[in-house]
């Protein structure tokens, strides 16, 4: 299928291995280090108002349990605030840095995030496009259309700055801006939900996106720092017309000063682009959470883990983790195989937690034939028992995190038929289902007072040869790891508002 031979070769390319990994700097070039805040120049600026009220997090996922808010600059500002907003300030050693409410691999936030709203009192009297600016919690508003888009809905477009991750990951980079898409889809989504609102991925070509985010004027952003349609989500349910989004008048600013271009990173972003595949759902998630606090609190709280204690977590906190995961309902193309260290009254050993259970038959014959699939209450099942930090601290590029957490885990993706079913985009599409299960159990680690971790860096093969995989019908594309953090009192941390 078109381009798809540029994904496999751009997906092997980019594999870590024990003796090479991914082409990329090898050191942290400081001077070129890019502004994590993009900013359009002279647009005019709207500051939003700030909510402290949010719903219990485990209202969240009850059906009709909120009431539904009503569309105006407040609802707006609440959606923004705990999607996409800033979580903390960090300091330490003289240096400081934001933290945001969605994860991004080493903090470096490709995703910027443009909306499509009708007439809202306080922002405009008619359909405005605007672009989000976490830092100061405003919008900058880029243009204001004539013709109506429809009054009850919002169209959210995420894109990605690609030198954001190159600049420290190199060529393999493309893949975590992927995934960090996925992570602010589905911090949307939540953020949606303490409104009553809902969340869906549309299926729309990402060049529509980019014109209408005004994405395609290329003359309006530095060579090297353009950015990358992803997705257009729709917020609440609605009729609504595209409009047509003329020639901006602002442009962004500069975000470094010098560049090292990858030129694998524009074939793969080109070979990517085109129709978004229509989300297959799951059925309606097991996920039903204790009663628990602000899920405000719970966005702002969330934190990725730099080091686990080595203790262990509950059966019923495991079971409900890998449950949560179920809330993502798009992302159907993904199962998890898990390193089970320390789960009170589970035992040692490797697992597989089968999302949606029509994989189960497909995934027992691609994988080693002497497994033993015990099954663990429904969707968990045993393929061998054992110690196996070492082996999850091997894969994980060594990392102590993945064997001192009380479980990690790979997530194991529906390759080779995504790519039969959508073309090169496919390819795409599963690291933003990886990414919306990664940012939904940081948030329900969270919840239970526990912490988690994405973990970008894992050899590739070799976690697929531990598991007797073949060939490419199956890969891992993201692995995790949860357990309780280390924290470390010299870092000081302030309101970032």
């Amino acid at each position: 299928m078109k381009n798809v031979s540029s994904v496999l070769e751009y997906h092997d390319r980019t594999k870590h291995r024990p003796s090479r990994y991914a082409a990329s700097l090898g050191y942290m070039d400081w001077e070129t280090q890019p502004n994590p805040f993009r900013r359009y120049e002279n647009a005019p600026l709207i500051p939003l108002p700030f909510s402290e009220a949010t719903p219990p997090y485990h209202l969240l996922f009850q059906p009709d349990s909120l009431p539904y808010a009503p569309l105006c600059i407040e609802s707006l500002a609440q959606l923004l605030r705990y999607a996409l907003g800033l979580a903390a300030i960090k300091s330490h050693g003289g240096s400081e840095w934001a933290l945001r409410c969605n994860a991004s691999s080493g903090n470096l936030h490709p995703s910027e995030c443009y909306i499509i709203a009708p007439p809202l009192k306080g922002l405009s009297d008619s359909p405005t496009l605007s672009h989000y600016a976490p830092r100061k919690h405003a919008l900058e508003l880029l243009h204001t259309y004539r013709e109506p888009i429809g009054e009850e809905t919002l169209l959210i477009a995420l894109s990605s700055v690609i030198w954001r991750e190159a600049w420290k990951y190199g060529e393999r980079c493309w893949r975590y801006c992927q995934l960090d898409a996925g992570h602010a889809a589905e911090s949307i989504r939540i953020s949606a939900a303490m409104l009553g609102w809902e969340c869906s991925v549309l299926s729309i070509d990402t060049a529509d996106i980019a014109s209408l985010c005004g994405l395609d004027q290329l003359h309006r952003y530095d060579p090297n720092e353009r950015e990358s349609p992803d997705m257009l989500l729709q917020i609440r349910k609605g009729s609504f017309t595209l409009p047509k989004t003329p020639e901006l008048l602002y442009n962004a600013n500069r975000l470094s000063h010098s560049h090292h271009l990858w030129p694998i990173l524009e074939i793969i972003d080109t070979a990517t682009q085109g129709e978004y595949p229509r989300p297959v759902i799951m059925k309606e998630s097991r996920h039903t959470p204790s009663p628990t606090k602000s899920s405000g609190e719970i966005v702002l709280k969330r934190r990725s883990a730099q080091m686990m204690d080595g203790l262990g977590i509950t059966l019923e906190q495991f079971r409900q983790l890998l449950d949560a995961s179920l809330f993502c309902r798009d992302a159907s193309d993904v199962n998890l195989v898990i390193f089970v260290h320390r789960v009170e009254g589970l035992e040692k050993g490797l697992y597989a937690y089968i999302r949606d259970l029509k994989e189960l038959l497909s995934l027992q014959n691609s994988m080693d034939s002497t497994f033993e699939w015990a099954e663990f209450t429904e969707g968990l099942y045993r393929l061998r028992s054992g110690d196996y930090r070492g082996a999850a601290q091997m894969v994980s590029c060594n990392q102590e995190i993945a064997k001192d957490g009380a479980f990690s885990f790979g997530m194991l993706c529906n390759f080779s038929s995504s790519l039969e079913r959508h073309g090169a985009i496919g390819y795409k599409n599963l690291f933003h289902q990886c990414g919306m299960i990664g940012q939904m159990l940081y948030l329900e680690a969270t919840s239970l007072g526990l912490s988690a971790t994405g973990i970008g860096c894992f050899l590739d093969d070799e976690f697929h040869a531990l598991l007797g995989l073949r060939d490419q019908k199956y890969q891992s594309l993201y692995h995790f790891t949860i357990g309780r953090a280390i924290v470390d009192t010299r870092i000081t941390s302030r309101q970032p508002y």
